[in-house]
């Protein structure tokens, strides 16, 4: 009977983490460039009564067994990078990544990240930066330097070649070009927050790039790519995890019940 205890509990703390991962899509639903988790669970040991395949008292082989399982658990909490839709700014630092890659931008401590999000601005200095003032680096792995000075206009094509037209000139002149990268296994990269990721071992070696080679996606000036999560889908996925914790509460008070009219059994 404590059994029956202990998986149901272990349910519920599933479904709990469950629920803290929709909540955390539903959270993000605007944030650019959010790639959503879904939560992937495992069955726990069981506890074998009768194997299967052995000979019963005629000598006849049984075809089946007897095992009582311990459970569920959460194995792994994979992201979901399914292209999300784009969003047209009409910014020129806005830029959005249409099919694989990941921007690369500079942290503090000189350790590179990784983004999806392109709200890209241009700092005091004239350097491109992300919101929170991370170096947007070019594909030799530079910060990427625009220009100190008022420019009339800033092109970025479709494989990450910026080019500025500065006052008194016809001719837009090229400054840089914005570097990629890609990963064998991009579920493996560690999520670190304010949209940035890290690279592990389990992401594979990083590719490094340009747009629309090695494998990359275009970049498309004007635009955000948005967050792929889809409310309806999590608000489906949601009332599942919040019937599932209740049949598991429900299964606890029965065993609980059981108990007790085991408990005042008199002989």
């Amino acid at each position: 009977m404590l059994r029956a205890l202990y998986s149901a509990s272990s349910g519920m703390r599933a479904q709990q983490l469950n629920l803290d991962t929709i909540s955390n899509n539903l959270a993000n639903v605007n944030t650019n460039g959010f790639k959503k988790n879904r939560v992937d669970f495992q069955d726990l040991l069981y506890r074998t009564i009768q194997e299967p395949g052995l000979a019963n008292t005629s000598g006849q082989m049984t075809p089946t067994g007897i095992q009582v399982g311990h459970g569920v658990r959460a194995a792994a909490t994979p992201v979901d990078f399914t292209q999300g839709s784009l969003k047209e700014t009409t910014n020129p630092l806005d830029l959005a990544i249409e099919g694989e890659g990941f921007f690369m931008v500079e942290l503090p401590d000189s350790t590179i990240a990784y983004t999806r999000d392109g709200s890209f601005k241009m700092d005091a200095q004239g350097y491109l930066v992300t919101n929170n003032g991370y170096y947007v680096l070019d594909e030799g792995l530079a910060p990427i330097y625009i220009s100190e000075d008022p420019v009339k206009n800033i092109g970025v094509a479709s494989d990450g070649m910026i080019s500025v037209l500065f006052p008194g000139e016809d001719v837009p002149e090229e400054i840089a070009q914005i570097g990629m990268t890609r990963f064998p296994n991009p579920t493996g990269l560690d999520k670190v927050g304010k949209n940035l990721y890290r690279a592990t071992e389990a992401a594979g070696w990083p590719v490094e790039g340009i747009a629309e080679e090695e494998g990359m996606g275009s970049i498309v000036q004007g635009f955000l790519e948005m967050s792929n999560v889809q409310i309806v889908v999590e608000m489906v996925d949601m009332i599942t995890a919040q019937r599932a914790y209740e049949i598991n509460s429900k299964a606890i008070t029965t065993s609980d019940e059981m108990l007790q009219l085991a408990n005042n059994l008199k002989r």
